[in-house]
């Protein structure tokens, strides 16, 4: 088996067939000292010819994608993924901080293309559209990941953060967050959907990873958070 490097905050780790490389709080990659990050939470390791990305956790579920993000999985406590593709981002939360790091092969088995198709001078066909003021709070909610300069860590902000960036009330912010998060759940996109033991925090760091890894909301979107900021200073018109 040729071996893996992962990319993390600036630093290459290398991992050869073996014994499993660990990633978590106090592991061979020792991604943070949060206490609500496992000790071991995620494990690299050769198995059947392949590599196998496993989560050993018991509560945190990482999210997966290829280097297009038009292939998305959710890796549950006690599952395992092989990795078929060149490069794979990774991403999960612990708290309110979200992380993530990449996973570099030399080779792939499978190569993927964005299925979604520009029309009509640039708009982007997807399975999923947003309204301008869904993508807004989407974007508000991932700027701190999307404008880190590569794989690391980043804060999730709360929904009163979020709302005061964006210069909305609570009440409208809760609402369309619902808005986005039922249109998602509908699609199939696990860990949106409210109800009783399903945090706000949890819930607003799931968007996040899935935005980002999909490239639902990509670093180009942050310019739209400046330019609805200047509109709604702009005095109006007499």
């Amino acid at each position: 088996m040729r071996p893996l490097r992962v990319e993390y905050c600036g630093e290459w780790y290398t991992v050869e067939a073996g014994e499993p490389f660990t990633i978590g709080r106090e592991s061979d990659l020792t991604i943070d000292d949060n206490p609500y990050l496992h000790r071991t939470f995620l494990t690299l390791s050769a198995e059947y010819g392949l590599w196998w990305l496993s989560n050993v956790g018991q509560l945190l579920s990482a999210t997966v994608s290829d280097a297009t993000g038009s292939v998305q999985a959710w890796v549950a406590p006690g599952a395992k993924l092989p990795l078929v593709f060149q490069a794979v981002h990774v991403m999960f939360s612990a708290g309110a901080t979200t992380y993530d790091f990449t996973v570099h092969a030399e080779e792939d088995f499978y190569n993927t293309s964005l299925t979604a198709t520009p029309v009509d001078g640039g708009t982007t066909v997807l399975p999923v559209t947003l309204t301008s003021s869904q993508r807004l709070l989407v974007v508000a909610l991932a700027e701190n990941l999307l404008s880190q300069p590569s794989a690391g860590r980043a804060v999730v902000p709360s929904s009163a953060e979020a709302a005061a960036r964006l210069g909305w009330s609570m009440t409208t912010f809760n609402r369309k967050l619902d808005n986005v998060c039922e249109k998602l759940d509908k699609i199939g996109v696990n860990g949106l959907r409210g109800g009783r033991g399903k945090l706000a925090t949890n819930r607003r760091a799931r968007l996040v990873e899935y935005a980002v890894a999909t490239r639902l909301v990509s670093i180009d979107d942050l310019a739209l958070l400046d330019a609805d900021l200047q509109k709604s200073e702009q005095p109006p018109s007499e």
